[in-house]
């Protein structure tokens, strides 16, 4: 079954006068076991799409389905749990607590769907080895580097062994070598366990991991191309 699909799915916003067509009639969908690269300059309607995806706004129009339920027939209570319990979210800017650990933050959705803090700990601890965060576990986000929060960041979305990742330009702040780990990293998760990922992203190594990779402009899907090692969209390469 498809794991993520939305149907001609539109979103506008109204900004003073004039009307931002964020999402407009976009059709996606993302298997489980595929990993999706989304490109696009900024405004293009991305991280729109993202939030879409993760029940955390609701289209005005179209249909966003997860295993083929529509996100907004959900209930608060079962939209909250499908968020911790099957959703892996990276975002742009961390959403780490200050004063918690490493390795609390990155277990914090098992804390939160009733794991004791050893459970929590255990869980995450693999997921921090495989981002190289093994010897910073035990670091609050001000004592590490803003690549090392992506990184907790990243481990915590995949800790609770989602069904869906939704990534929000994960490697963003990351070097090369790094980049190319997380990347590797994701595929493994998509390929292996079967987990759908959605990865908006500028960086063109991306498409050298991703399953298929569309271009989002002004709203739409304007370029679509399948196969691993799909050469990036020119759009892609010009635009943050």
């Amino acid at each position: 079954m498809t794991v993520l699909e939305l149907d001609n799915v539109v979103k506008h916003y109204e900004a003073g006068d004039e009307t931002v067509r964020a999402i407009d009639g976009v059709s996606l969908t993302v298997e489980p076991g595929q990993l999706v690269a989304l490109y696009g300059p900024s405004g293009a309607g991305k991280t729109t799409l993202l939030l879409l995806a993760g029940a955390m706004a609701v289209p005005d129009a179209g249909t966003v389905r997860f295993d083929g339920t529509d996100l907004s027939g959900m209930s608060v209570t079962e939209t909250t749990r499908f968020r911790r319990s099957t959703l892996g979210f990276v975002w742009q800017k961390f959403n780490l607590y200050p004063l918690m650990p490493a390795i609390d933050n990155a277990g914090f959705k098992l804390l939160a769907e009733g794991a004791t803090r050893r459970q929590a700990r255990a869980a995450a601890a693999p997921w921090l080895e495989r981002v190289g965060l093994s010897e910073r576990a035990e670091h609050p986000p001000e004592r590490l580097s803003t690549g090392e929060r992506q990184r907790v960041a990243i481990a915590r979305a995949l800790a609770n062994g989602p069904r869906l990742v939704l990534a929000d330009e994960p490697t963003g702040n990351l070097d090369t070598r790094r980049a190319r780990s997380i990347l590797q990293l994701l595929a493994d998760v998509s390929h292996q366990d079967g987990v759908g990922v959605l990865l908006v992203t500028h960086d063109p190594a991306a498409a050298s991991f991703a399953d298929r990779v569309h271009t989002l402009s002004d709203g739409k899907l304007v370029t679509a191309s399948g196969s691993t090692g799909a050469e990036v969209p020119a759009a892609a390469q010009r635009g943050s």
